[in-house]
Order: structure tokens, then sequence, then C-alpha cells
């Protein structure tokens, strides 16, 4: 059974599922990769299910709902005694910004969308703190560096606890919904449909929203 994931999430959610299968069915012998760029490898077929955390551009696969999931514009306390609090994604530009750089997305253009519709806006921000890994970019924030949108399964404990603040909460920036695609050689196979039965039921109900 071979599964890609992305990093943080293949880490935090991904492999406890492939735990849980394996004690289920002993014979199974997985094969978990984590990659910050795990929807770079569509176009291979040496994989037997892709989860994919973010929107997608193509559907001939086959693809399954794992979770809802959005994407949050947050900083630390510290962070906004010492710069203040941006009140329009106009102002970014003066602020210290931190980026994931994954999947080889433009990971300094960020969309925005005021709630309701009425408005959109799309700023090139300038990054002071970059990586590949989520967890790292996250750190950064809570000790108070850099502002970042991480995606909310990311930093639901941290805004729970405070450490970290939801910035802008009017404007919303794209959904990163959780997916899985099923390989072009999987087709419907059994073992891949208990194993995304399985992750779909521990993300039931949303871990980072209880």
């Amino acid at each position: 059974m071979r599964i890609l994931a992305p990093l943080g999430f293949g880490r935090a959610y991904v492999a406890e599922a492939v735990a849980r299968m394996c004690r289920q069915f002993p014979t199974i012998q997985p094969s978990l990769m984590l990659s910050d760029a795990p929807i770079g490898t569509l176009d291979t077929d040496d994989w037997d299910v892709l989860i994919h955390v973010g929107p997608l551009t193509d559907s001939s696969l086959a693809l399954r709902s794992l979770a809802p999931n959005r994407r949050i514009l947050c900083a630390a306390p510290d962070y906004l005694a010492k710069y203040g609090w941006p009140e329009h994604p106009r102002d970014l530009h003066l602020h210290v910004c931190g980026v994931l750089r994954e999947d080889r997305a433009d990971a300094s253009l960020w969309g925005f969308v005021r709630r309701g519709g009425s408005e959109t806006n799309t700023v090139r921000i300038r990054p002071a703190f970059t990586s590949n890994d989520g967890e790292v970019v996250r750190h950064w924030a809570v000790a108070g560096l850099c502002l970042i949108q991480r995606s909310e399964w990311a930093v639901a404990d941290d805004l729970n606890a405070g450490r970290l603040v939801e910035i802008m909460p009017e404007w919303s920036l794209p959904n990163a919904d959780v997916v899985a695609l099923l390989g072009p050689r999987a087709g419907r196979a059994a073992r891949m449909e208990r194993f995304v039965n399985m992750l779909k039921a521990m993300l039931e109900p949303v871990p980072w929203r209880t």
C-alpha cells in the first residue's frame, strides 16, 4: 500500500491512520512517503493514495473529500504588539511575513475575499522567513518573528491557547480542504477504500474544530 502525504499533515494524522489499518489488516505492508510537494507526483503511477491539502487543478482522478480546512492569517500577540495589526490586505507589505513553500506554488502571492464576497484583493508579500516545513513556519510565528497564513488544522491549538491570534477575520483566504486521490492503478481497490474510510472516520468530527 503506497501512500503519499504532505509533511505536517502526514505526521499528524495519516501516520496514525496507517497504523490503525495495519493493526486491523496485519498482512498489509505500507509505504508512507511524506513530501512538501506530494501533488507533484500526480503524473507518476507509483502510488495508490495521495492525501492533499488545498485546491486541485486536476480532476481526472477519483477524489474523496476528507475534511474541511480553512487557511488563516495569524500572528503572535508579541508580534502584533510590536508591529501593529494590519487592517487591509494592502497593509501586509509593511509586515514581516513567513511563508511555507510547498507544491511549487507561488507562496508570496496571497489572495483574499472580503466576507460576503463584496471585494477581492490579491497582494504580493515580501517573505522574510521561508521554509518547506509548516511546523518551522508555525514555530517562527509563535515566537513572534512574523505573521503567517497557515492551515486551520496546523494552528487551531495555538489559536485556542492564545499563542496565535487570527488577523483580519473579515477577509478570507482560499480554503484548503483535505482530500484523498486514488492512484491510476488503484481504481476502487478494496484496501484503498478501507484506508480512505478509516482516515475519514478519524477526521470526524473535524479534530481542529472540536
